[in-house]
């Protein structure tokens, strides 16, 4: 549908709507409804803030960080009123309304929506996505802090610091993500507290023949190497300065070959491999 600048509310941007027509773009609004409803959110009456729209604020919260959420609401309801249909009305709901809403929406739609949707997006001509004709992708993990609310802090927990503990609580992920274009995929979320390599044996699975996987020293062990390879991906993992790796065949370039094995565990006075 044309529209002109002229058409725009006062105070708007058309930036701010060419976003929005990205987001209903890159997220549909029937998988949106397909999802609410796989997860049991949808809405079971009319409401100011309807499940779909809320999974599409959510996503804007992310674009606009800079700006209050009321503000991120507004901007939100006239892009839709923009560019879907302008004889919708719209009520911008106070904060009550946007937190009772954001907690009907809950987290399950939006990690399914997520897990669907986000896929690496990198054509042939992407500078720094491909080697050889392998996708280039890399697993590794982090830490990010979230609200201090009492629901955060007993599902994520608190780092400690030198007086005590963080500020905040925070969580840890492990990711894939896409070298070329920096696309996190795969992604995996846990308590603090919990390992970068327990995340990491769920974010693989995301792994496709035809990648190349790139991993430092700390996700090298037999168990992941063998699941990775599971996936049919190529990898390319540095190794810790300690591993045995015997050169079993020289080669050409200066590198060799060697194998790896299942660790041998001592229980009592017997050896099991």
């Amino acid at each position: 549908m044309a529209r002109t600048l002229a058409a725009l509310p006062e105070g708007s941007r058309i930036t701010d709507y060419i976003s929005l027509g990205v987001i209903t773009k890159t997220f549909p609004l029937k998988r949106v409804r397909a999802v609410l409803a796989a997860t049991g959110k949808a809405s079971q009456r009319e409401r100011d803030l309807p499940a779909h729209v809320v999974v599409y604020y959510a996503i804007a919260l992310a674009l606009y960080m800079q700006s209050s959420y009321r503000e991120v609401l507004r901007c939100l309801l006239e892009g839709v009123q923009w560019l879907l249909d302008p004889t919708v009305t719209f009520k911008v709901a106070g904060n009550s309304g946007i937190s009772q809403a954001r907690t009907r929406l809950g987290w399950e739609p939006l990690q399914q929506l997520h897990d669907e949707v986000v896929k690496p997006i990198a054509v042939t001509a992407t500078k720094g996505a491909w080697y050889r004709g392998l996708r280039l992708v890399s697993v590794d993990g982090s830490t990010l802090e979230v609200a201090d609310e009492a629901a955060n802090d007993e599902a994520f927990g608190r780092p400690g610091a030198s007086r005590g503990e963080s500020a905040f609580p925070q969580l840890r992920f492990v990711a894939l993500v896409e070298n070329g274009t920096h696309v996190l995929f795969g992604t995996q979320l846990g308590p603090y507290a919990t390992g970068e390599i327990t995340l990491a044996r769920a974010a693989l699975s995301a792994l496709r023949k035809g990648m190349l996987c790139l991993a430092d020293r700390n996700f090298f062990s037999f168990p992941l190497w063998t699941q990775a390879r599971g996936s049919g991906a190529d990898l390319l993992w540095r190794i810790k300065i300690n591993a045995r790796l015997p050169r079993e065949q020289p080669l050409a370039d200066g590198s060799y070959l060697s194998s790896i094995y299942l660790p041998r565990v001592i229980v009592g006075s017997s050896a099991t491999a």
